[in-house]
């Protein structure tokens, strides 16, 4: 099988296949990141804090219905990546050509929920009356774009899936400038509303979703996408929904409870809204080692378990896992002692800084129990053992969450409570998955 354009990871040394992978992904992610975080900048500084808060309250709920969607293309990319690393050309055109078909009609579902159901949501989190207009405005503009959101991540999936974390890097680069002269443009100049933000948002999102559209109509042979050849194949499509359907639940899983957590910050008002919504920008930094080198854990583990190549699999778990905790806790310090100046960045009023560095000096400090977490969870879906993942999370991330905030906020009424929820379910899932680590035989699951 020809491998231009594309990266076998079952060859070559460990630690510079798992890096050359993930390096190209921490790129891309920081520039999702970075315009990300640009409409929050340009939002909380050009129209105001409501503005802001209305953009913060949306965030945990698109994730939500986002993020199931995106497990499921994790799930197909592990189905790719098996048949990319045991080179079974036919097996591989017929996955890759059943998720994109699969996903379509995904995008086009949650058009259609994304719209329809934004306010009675919005209203059951207890988002703030003031906020709730500009908020409803915000989500139904930003979900008219979901079928380029889903199919840019199924397309990405699929190209990350062979290797090739390259091309979505140029491709993001591209609709996160796109996007940033957008908010520029209708915010900054023309003094739009928030809408103008989500607008900004779903044009450049149609643009990278085109442009790895494009590069797969013309890759390889092997692994190219035929228009004419798109449906879903019944077995592929169970083996995709095998995969996918935990990690989409597990997405969900932690969304429902962030929007649970978000309902809660809720009830502090406004200021607490938005200064949280600081930090979670700025936690999106922290995060990119850890979703880079968790994406590119579950290629590596994928593609070298379908070769039959078990110690090497073993022993770049054991390197991926070094790395993204050390990384993770490094920018996780740096976020605790620049916190103030951080939050700032997006809203100087002193009430919105300490909201924002009140949370990020609970949790920081934590952030390799979160790398080391999400790391599992990754090796764990390139074994094809994504149940795992998902009953841990439920267990510790939903259940265990939820039930405490529930618990201690009647007893102790302060928002601390709620930012206290998350390093505790991270070191319960932590010790979990270390357990499971160590005494499975998790390299031999796609076999069984």
């Amino acid at each position: 099988m020809s491998v231009s354009s594309a990266t076998l990871m079952t060859e070559g040394p460990i630690w510079k296949r798992i890096i050359s992978f993930a390096f190209p992904l921490f790129w891309g992610n920081l520039f999702q990141q970075l315009y990300n975080t640009v409409d929050s900048l340009i939002v909380g500084n050009f129209i105001g804090n409501a503005a802001l808060a209305a953009v913060s309250s949306s965030s945990s709920l698109i994730f939500l219905l986002v993020g199931f969607f995106n497990g499921i293309a994790i799930g197909a990319g592990v189905v790719i990546a098996r048949y990319f690393g045991a080179q079974d050309a036919r097996q591989l055109k017929l996955s890759i050509h059943t998720t994109v078909a699969f996903g379509t009609i995904c995008g086009l579902a949650l058009t259609f929920v994304g719209i329809f159901a934004a306010p009675q949501i919005l209203i059951l989190m207890g988002t703030p009356a003031e906020i709730l207009p500009s908020s409803i405005t915000y989500f139904r503009i930003y979900f008219t774009g979901s079928l380029a959101f889903v199919m840019y991540n199924f397309f990405v999936g699929i190209l990350q899936s062979v290797g090739d974390s390259r091309h979505p890097l140029i491709y993001l680069v591209v609709s996160s400038v796109v996007n940033i002269i957008l908010d520029l443009i209708l915010i900054g100049v023309l003094h739009f509303n928030v809408g103008a933000a989500a607008l900004a948002t779903v044009i450049s999102q149609f643009i990278s979703a085109f442009l790895c559209l494009r590069q797969l109509l013309k890759s390889p042979n092997e692994f190219r996408l035929e228009l004419k050849d798109l449906r879903m194949n019944r077995e592929m499509l169970r083996q995709i929904l095998i995969n996918g359907l935990p990690a989409g639940f597990q997405n969900s899983i932690i969304s429902v409870a962030n929007v649970f957590v978000q309902a809660n910050i809720n009830q502090f008002g406004a200021m607490a809204v938005a200064g949280c919504g600081a930090y979670s920008k700025i936690q999106g930094f922290v995060f990119l080692p850890i979703t880079c080198f968790s994406l590119a854990l579950t290629t590596f583990i994928s593609q070298n378990l379908g070769a039959k190549q078990y110690d090497r699999a073993r022993r770049g778990a054991v390197f991926g896992i070094v790395c993204t905790v050390t990384a993770a806790e490094l920018i996780g310090l740096f976020a605790y002692i620049l916190a103030p100046r951080l939050i700032a960045v997006f809203n100087n009023t002193p009430e919105v800084v300490a909201f924002g560095t009140t949370q990020a000096r609970t949790e920081t400090f934590f952030f390799f129990l979160l790398a080391f977490s999400h790391c599992m969870a990754g090796i764990l879906r390139g074994a094809g053992k994504s149940l795992v993942p998902m009953v841990v999370m439920l267990i510790f991330w939903c259940i265990v969450r939820i039930s405490y905030i529930t618990v201690v906020i009647r007893i102790i009424p302060v928002i601390q409570v709620i930012f206290w929820a998350y390093p505790l379910t991270w070191t319960l899932s932590s010790a979990v998955f270390l357990i499971y680590y160590r005494r499975s035989d998790w390299v031999h699951g796609l076999e069984r």
